[in-house]
């Protein structure tokens, strides 16, 4: 935290709370070397949760108020647990309203809280909403005495996002942030929810994670994010319907009920864009497979190509990556001492991760800040890196 960030947490937390004791909740931001773009397929993901992340200090409320400030967000968020706008405001409070909404489906709410908020990281590509979202909602469980199972978290976090935000996302942001075990690799089926933590090799070389914020922050409310997830399940839709499989409901339809050689032998009849996002859903189910073995036998560097192999079907097959992400990339990509990385999340804009060998990281650090600025010079004072290390999720 650099002193300007301290000076305005400390102010909010005087301003709000006034001298009076509050309760803190952490929530982990998450990188996904492999596993992008397929989770909400029912695809396979791999993760880490990292050692940065959503920081929420809070109060409780008897009257069931909620009044939120943000040490990086702009306004006050207010509403009431007993009366939730049956429709999202269209501001950062909405993932707070959403999640509560969701609660109130099982269970009974009295009490509110007030709050801070401070992001540890620039917004864009960490999962800053998922967080966000299952911080508030640990805080807002706790102080109406509300226990819930690993699994009810993540389904209440993911509710929140897709019917009351918008977002079609999958569960790869919650359930890193929930499961995640410091020094171990989350291995996740997005089908049935099954997972395994893979610890660290012994054997495996040192590494660390370089988070680079390419200075321009994005969203995925009004992005091309929704688009990419319609076209795939436009996809698994009309390979089902050439096949003779059983098709059912567009919106119940996902790639992960199609099988590789159904779409090698219909692809050409796929309009060129719904054939490439299947493409990609299904090379990277292959790069994950490999990738959690590549881990369990300790080879980093193996890790590492199949990640930097996850960007390029990012940008050639799903066509996303902003063109300072994929600057970033190639840069990564030529750098000594980087083992891999790709962008990280959606890739609107945001930031890039790397796994890296601490024994380069001023050189890697140095080099990246110099070219990536060479070629977007207004960028400086906005690009940033961060050194980070794997850690345990929120209910580790």
């Amino acid at each position: 935290m650099n002193d300007e960030e301290k000076t305005m947490l400390e102010k909010l937390l005087e301003e709000t709370f006034r001298g009076g004791d509050t309760e803190k909740v952490f929530a982990p931001y998450r990188i996904c070397p492999m596993g992008a773009h397929i989770d909400h397929q029912y695809g396979l993901i791999t993760g880490f949760a990292i050692d940065h992340g959503i920081e929420l200090y809070y109060t409780p409320s008897e009257d069931g108020a909620v009044y939120l400030r943000s040490v990086n967000m702009p306004g006050i968020v207010e509403f009431n647990v007993n009366d939730v706008p049956e429709e999202k405001q269209s501001d950062w409070g909405d993932y707070m309203r959403g999640v509560t909404a969701s609660i109130k489906r099982t269970h009974k709410l009295h009490f509110g809280l007030r709050g801070v908020i401070r992001g540890m990281l620039p917004i864009g590509g960490l999962s800053s909403s998922a967080a966000v979202t299952i911080a508030f909602l640990t805080a807002l469980c706790r102080v109406n005495g509300i226990t819930l199972s690993k699994k009810d978290v993540i389904l209440n976090a993911l509710w929140a996002e897709n019917e009351y935000v918008g977002v079609s996302c999958g569960k790869l942001d919650q359930s890193c942030i929930v499961y995640s075990k410091r020094d171990h690799l989350l291995y996740l089926d997005n089908r049935d929810d099954s997972y395994e933590l893979i610890p660290r090799h012994p054997d495996m070389k040192p590494f660390e994670i370089i988070i680079f914020f390419s200075g321009v922050e994005r969203k995925l409310v009004g992005s091309p994010f929704n688009k990419r997830v319609d076209e795939l399940k436009s996809a698994s839709y009309a390979l089902k319907a050439f096949s003779g499989m059983e098709y059912g409901e567009f919106k119940d339809s996902r790639l992960r009920d199609v099988p590789r050689e159904v779409f090698e032998h219909y692809k050409d009849r796929l309009p060129s864009s719904w054939r490439h996002r299947a493409q990609h859903f299904y090379t990277e189910m292959e790069r994950v497979e490999k990738g959690a073995e590549a881990w369990r036998r300790g080879d980093i560097e193996a890790y590492g190509r199949l990640s930097f192999e996850s960007c390029d079907s990012s940008i050639n097959n799903y066509k996303t990556g902003s063109d300072e992400l994929k600057t970033l990339c190639e840069i990564m990509r030529d750098t000594d001492g980087v083992y891999g990385g790709r962008f990280s999340g959606a890739g609107f804009k945001g930031c890039c991760m790397a796994l890296t060998d601490p024994a380069y990281r001023d050189s890697i650090l140095e080099k990246t800040e110099r070219e990536y600025l060479k070629k977007f010079p207004e960028l400086k004072g906005k690009y940033s890196a961060h050194i980070c290390r794997t850690a345990d999720g929120c209910f580790e």
